[in-house]
């Protein structure tokens, strides 16, 4: 009896010893396969400034930078009628359509203290509305008419009522015209496909 127990116990460690080795093959089996070989290593993607300029402009944004001059890519003349409105011409339109307002409201509405917070808020409801119209009946705002430049859609039509109003809107706000490519054309322009050019 004793030896017979003695057997049996020999055995154990035997037949529980097989599992385990197979067992640990299995695993190290599959650590392996799923662990990615030295060459295989990719890199995770990133989205670059220049993807996000893609999505802002348009497919054409990609394109290699070869005009040379900004709106040559869009078929527009480097200079004279119909080339893009550059900066000191827009800044200039900017303050005198502001400083129209300014007066509009001091004239028009007296009782609001100048300079307050409520003076601000009814000069920029000026801004919007005067913007808005004349782009829409004009064009180009008061300020605008006086620099010689004026507002169109890509096909050269005017931007109507809808696209004038979204577009002073987007002024308003401010931060989208300081978004541009590099037919200097401001996110606002580029979101309704317009386009400021001399006239």
């Amino acid at each position: 009896m004793a030896s017979s127990s003695k057997k049996k116990s020999a055995r154990k460690p035997a037949a529980g010893g097989a599992p385990a080795s197979t067992g640990g093959g299995k695993a190290a089996s599959s650590a392996s396969a799923q662990a990615p070989a030295p060459g295989d290593e990719r890199p995770e993607p990133r989205i670059t400034r220049r993807d996000i300029g893609a999505w802002l402009s348009g497919p054409s944004s990609v394109l290699p930078p070869t005009q040379d001059w900004p709106g040559q890519r869009l078929g527009l003349p480097e200079e004279g009628p119909g080339s893009i409105a550059r900066w000191g011409r827009r800044l200039g339109a900017l303050v005198v359509d502001w400083i129209a307002c300014v007066l509009l409201v001091r004239l028009l509405v007296p009782g609001v203290p100048y300079g307050s917070p409520e003076s601000s808020l009814v000069t920029l409801g000026f801004f919007l509305v005067e913007l808005t119209l004349l782009t829409w009946m004009t064009g180009s705002s008061f300020g605008q008419r006086i620099f010689g430049i004026g507002v169109l859609r890509m096909d050269g039509t005017p931007p109507g009522f809808v696209r004038a109003f979204l577009r002073s809107l987007q002024v308003c706000l401010l931060f989208p015209p300081l978004i541009w490519d590099r037919d200097l054309r401001g996110l606002h322009d580029r979101s309704l496909q317009l386009v400021l050019v001399r006239r």
